[in-house]
């Protein structure tokens, strides 16, 4: 075992998660909240001008975003699903107030203000630090080497040392310390931005090399992508989508990319600038629907981006326990009531879920075994509780091969296990 102790850090699309462990044994590293402490800290920022701070503005981090966010939501900018872009070559900068951040200040921003919060457990020091990343970075054409390069740069000074591993060989290491028979063990995480699949076969206790990694797949497709299905079924027709503006004698369809922008939540935040604003401010005034777009400008200038997505989410989390529920949002001149069927939503989803099944032919493939060698599927990651998601598996594999728990925190907890490995570089991706 590494005599260095080890911290694992799920740094993940919606939520992040921190794990420790050493010689005497492992544990969640608990961070205090408005209201109570817990090791699940979402991966959010809340920025707003403030002339006491450095730089002019303040920042808080995770629940305390949220907070500080419903608090004064006009005078604040708030990110959410960040790490989405950590691929994406066409991202440069967040304009914040008219201040740019790279990925990597924003990264660093967050982490140091959620160790802030973690009494000392994620100061820096002699340690060794295992990261979770994705097997493939969500974004059209992710780009693995800037991403790496993002990482390590927002990561620099976190411990003495900084692995990689991919987050289902985490959550992998995690599920082998609940068992003692030997198993071959697919992998399924499912987070906001990636859904990430790993084939590992898992011996006995007592083994040389208790976990040995058989192959990989991913695709960036998981909650997010669902989130934005609801969007442009339910939202994106009342603001404009599908409609045309007018440019000198001309009627053209009013660019997709308006939309694309608003139904991302990594991308719906950095709209409310100033440029942006204009922009649109401009097509209202060409477009033959101008009231529809008038009401993305007050959705996107009245920073409701955040209270639009949580009743996509509180939608998505009924459908998970009923047939069908009820969506209502209401905000800047916009109002929607809508009974949404769990059929409706996944109809909605059905293509995303086509390419999620195609990334775990993939790993079944590149490990050279069928759906009847996998003894153990085990599920995490925070979509993992979609029924159409545990569907999938439960009819390829049999509901009594599914294995749950621990489903926001597994891959913390495994990326700690691994940390305190002497063979780390076998997992190291």
């Amino acid at each position: 075992m590494a005599s260095l102790p080890a911290l694992g850090f799920d740094f993940g699309t919606t939520n992040s998660v921190a794990a420790l462990a050493d010689e005497a044994g492992s544990a969640l590293v608990q961070l205090d909240g408005p209201e109570h402490a817990d090791p699940v800290f979402r991966s959010a920022l809340c920025f707003w001008e403030d002339s006491g701070e450095r730089g002019g503005l303040g920042a808080a981090a995770g629940p305390w975003a949220i907070a500080e966010y419903l608090d004064f939501p006009e005078g604040s900018l708030f990110l959410q699903s960040f790490k989405s872009v950590a691929a994406s070559a066409s991202f440069e900068h967040a304009i914040v107030f008219e201040r740019r951040f790279r990925f990597e200040e924003i990264g660093r921003r967050f982490l140091a203000l959620m160790a802030a919060r973690a009494k000392g457990a994620l100061d820096g020091g002699a340690r060794r630090v295992v990261v979770g990343r994705p097997v493939e970075y969500a974004g059209s054409r992710p780009d693995e080497a800037l991403a790496r390069q993002r990482y390590d740069a927002m990561f620099a000074g976190f411990g003495a040392e900084i692995h990689y591993v991919y987050e289902p060989l985490g959550a992998a290491f995690s599920y082998a310390a609940r068992i003692e028979d030997p198993a071959t063990v697919l992998v399924a995480d499912f987070g906001g931005g990636t859904s990430d699949f790993s084939v590992v076969r898992i011996e006995a206790p007592g083994a040389a090399q208790r976990c040995t990694p058989l192959a990989h797949a991913g695709v960036g497709i998981a909650g997010d992508r669902f989130d934005q299905r609801i969007v442009e079924h339910l939202v994106l027709p009342l603001l404009g989508k599908g409609s045309s503006y007018r440019s000198f004698d001309k009627v053209l369809d009013i660019p997709a990319g308006w939309f694309a922008d608003f139904s991302d939540w990594s991308r719906l935040a950095l709209m409310r600038n100033r440029r942006t604003l204009a922009e649109l401010d401009k097509l209202k005034r060409a477009a033959l629907d101008p009231e529809a777009i008038g009401r993305m400008i007050a959705v996107i200038d009245g920073e409701l981006g955040y209270q639009l997505y949580h009743a996509v989410g509180a939608l998505k989390r009924a459908l998970s326990d009923a047939e069908a529920a009820h969506f209502h949002f209401a905000g800047g001149a916009l109002a929607i009531e809508a009974e949404v069927t769990r059929a409706e939503f996944e109809a909605w989803i059905a293509p995303d879920m086509a390419r999620i099944e195609a990334a775990v032919d993939r790993a079944l493939e590149r490990a050279g075994v069928g759906a009847a060698a996998i003894d153990r599927i085990f599920l995490t990651g925070g979509t993992s509780l979609t029924p159409r998601v545990r569907r999938l598996f439960a009819e390829r594999f049999g509901a009594e091969r599914l294995a749950t728990g621990g489903e926001l925190t597994s891959i913390a907890h495994g990326l700690a296990l691994i940390g305190q490995q002497d063979d780390i570089a076998a997992w190291t991706a």
